[in-house]
């Protein structure tokens, strides 16, 4: 079995060195910006050098989360971030926006990328193609099973995977609730938990329909797919929280039963859930309950005696000259590390003279520090004595001089450029925006395809054979769109193949990194999707240059950060429909009340009512409320196209929509005006 990496998370120095403390082999952290857990303490620029320095004492390494969407308007400030980060020593920088990582590359060009579970991946293809554009490492998506798992680590990727820890609701990425509710956006770092409120399928206003319990595949380490890494969640929690976790996990890679009952006192919401590792995703959901906090507090004591010491990590052999008018010297062999310290010239005993036991004792003080004592040898001549104070002193700047040895030798050296951002022209204003518009039945499809540019259609309707044959004569102007959570890849990858040659239709809609890599294999003309979260020029050109004909803006983005978006690749936006702001693989109906007494949708402690809409692998529930910017087109001034999105409209109602008719109806302007 591969040495696996674990991986804690810290949130501040002191969970730093407490994760170092009890055992971690690599720390992630995040800075005051670009970081996805902004609400964390986090690390300003000299706590950052402190962390860097403590993880390479230790020969731990030190990941940067850098996992935010960013602004034009940032792009300066993350370049600069990037080359002091890899200045001091930074690992390793785990991205979602591919933007930010083109960014990293021009700044540093042999930083090592890690792909955040913010991409989305959750296919062997989606890994393999960042693989292919040069990321050492994915976080797959949390709602993952073994078996896919498994196909992932055999792309060649490193694959590290969440095994302790809070669980989301929404695929991470494909979360846009808090934005959408609070301004607060989970892809900006941001986020509100607003899934942590009461929702309910039942009208039950104490119910909390988005709130599942926390990971935890620590009982089943042994079991797992041949991963690089295991990850631990929390980065806005306590010290005490991480010391365990990283300790239970620890004993658990070696065999040992871990105390499942501690790890659920110190932090739980119900207990724990295996997750989606089993494939059964059964009793998945919990609320943090007032026991949970009290058998926190009762375990903390015992906690602090995990991390009391430093552990012993380093051997340190010895080899002790004295001679009688020449200087003490020490020489010191560690980790494949010499260094030698000269002391004063040796005295002459008056009672008891140096030998090797008072060196011995003196030199295996090595206390609170990260080395012990291996062997000792000694060229000594009779009659002399170093005092054991001076002594002390000696074995204090050995470990002072190997300790910035090793802290040197673990720390990478990276290039880093004189590179400043570079904008592109902005692009003229096209003399007409063109409509899109997303089917979920055949009637929309066929009354729409007559005003629309193109017409995109729903997973369902792009596999199925009868509704494609209905609409073959339309093939140029199709877009297939294929599941957003692909559960079988292998399924979806053939039937796309077998559509594609039997109906000739060419053009595919992609929502994530996987859609990408499965449309450019079978040869598709690739558009982006929204979910793909373009929210700067920099991501927007890095689609072009991977094959994608345009894109569809992050609807997060403002008009005014739309308008100065400068590419040459063709953007959009949603213009028309109740965006899905959340995307699961549980269905919070079938879990309150079971799918017999489905309402169709959740309503929150408002009376807000959310559709929630089914599929056969996963769940979107969409807004409340219907974004309506038909009548704002105006205002964007380098848009190519504005997407319009149906769901239960009827023919009728489609072509009221997409002729411009006044809307009736609960509107909102989403997150174009008043941003996040």
């Amino acid at each position: 079995m591969k040495n696996i990496e674990i991986l804690a998370p810290a949130g501040s120095i002191e969970t730093l060195q407490i994760a170092l403390r009890s055992g971690a082999g690599a720390v992630y952290v995040g800075g005051q910006r670009f970081s996805a857990r902004n609400n964390a303490v986090n690390f300003d620029n000299d706590e950052l050098i402190t962390a860097v320095r403590e993880c390479h004492r230790y020969g731990a390494k030190l990941y940067l989360a850098v996992n935010t969407i960013i602004s034009d308007d940032e792009v300066y400030d993350f370049c600069e971030y990037i080359k002091f980060s890899a200045q001091i020593g930074t690992d390793a920088y785990i991205v979602q926006d591919f933007g930010c990582a083109e960014l990293i590359r021009k700044c540093v060009p042999d930083a090592v990328l890690h792909g955040s579970t913010q991409m989305s991946v959750h296919t062997a293809s989606g890994a393999e193609m960042l693989k292919n554009l040069g990321w050492k490492r994915v976080v797959p998506a949390r709602e993952l099973d073994r078996h896919t798992i498994e196909k992932i680590t055999r792309t060649g990727i490193e694959t590290e995977i969440f095994v302790h820890g809070a669980l989301c609701m929404s695929v991470s990425g494909q979360c846009y609730m808090s934005a959408v509710m609070g301004s607060r956006s989970a892809n900006r770092g941001c986020c509100g938990q607003a899934c942590r409120l009461p929702f309910s399928s039942a009208g039950n206003k104490n119910f909390s329909a988005l709130s599942l319990k926390d990971l935890s595949l620590i009982p089943c380490v042994n079991e797992l797919p041949e991963v690089d890494s295991l990850k631990i969640e929390g980065r806005m929690k306590r010290p005490e929280y991480v010391a365990l976790t990283v300790h239970e996990l620890r004993k658990a890679l070696d065999g040992q039963k871990p105390d499942m009952d501690s790890l659920k006192g110190i932090f739980s919401r119900n207990g724990f859930t295996d997750g989606y590792f089993s494939g059964k995703r059964v009793n998945m959901f919990g609320v943090r309950e007032k026991e949970d906090v009290i058998s926190a507090r009762e375990l903390i004591p015992e906690i602090h005696k995990i991390y009391r010491y430093e552990p012993k990590i380093y051997t340190i052999n010895f080899h002790v000259i004295i001679k009688n008018d020449v200087p003490v010297e020490i020489i010191a062999e560690c980790n494949n590390i010499t260094v030698k310290v000269i002391g004063d010239v040796p005295e002459k005993a008056v009672n008891r003279p140096t030998d090797t036991e008072s060196l011995e004792k003196q030199l295996s003080k090595l206390g609170d520090t990260v080395f012990s004592m291996g062997n000792l040898s000694a060229d000594i001549e009779n009659g002399l004595i170093v005092p054991a104070g001076k002594l002390n002193a000696l074995r204090r700047e050995i470990t002072g001089k190997l300790t910035e040895m090793i802290i040197s030798g673990n720390t990478p050296r990276k290039t880093i450029t004189d590179y400043k951002p570079v904008f592109h022209e902005k692009p003229a204003p096209v003399d007409r925006i063109k409509i899109r518009t997303f089917c979920v039945n055949i009637e929309q499809a066929k009354t729409a395809v007559k005003n629309s540019e193109y017409i995109i259609l729903d997973s369902a309707l792009s596999i199925s054979a009868t509704a494609l044959s209905g609409l073959s004569e339309y093939k140029d102007k199709i877009i297939l769109s294929p599941p957003r959570f692909i559960a079988d890849e292998e399924k979806i990858i053939s039937l796309l193949r077998d559509i594609k040659e039997k109906y000739g239709f060419k053009h595919l809609m992609c929502h994530t990194p996987d859609c990408i890599a499965i449309g450019k294999k079978l040869g598709f003309r690739l558009h982006g999707n929204f979910t793909l979260n373009i929210f700067n020029s920099f991501s927007a050109r890095y689609l072009k240059t991977i094959g994608l004909e345009d894109c569809i803006i992050s609807p997060e983005a403002k008009i005014q950060q739309i308008n100065n978006i400068r590419t040459d690749l063709p953007i959009g936006i949603l213009a028309y429909g109740k965006i899905p702001v959340m995307l699961t693989r549980n269905c919070p109906i079938k879990n309150e009340s079971g799918c017999k007494k489905c309402s169709g949708y959740i309503t929150d402690r408002t009376g807000r009512k959310f559709s929630v809409r089914c599929s056969p692998d996963y769940v979107e529930i969409l807004n409340s409320d219907c974004l309506y910017m038909l009548d704002r087109l105006e205002n964007f001034r380098n848009i190519s196209f504005a997407v319009i999105m149906l769901y239960s409209e009827t023919p009728q109602q489609t072509e009221a929509i997409i002729s411009g008719e006044k809307f009736s109806g609960n509107i909102t302007k989403g997150l174009y005006y008043r941003g996040i």
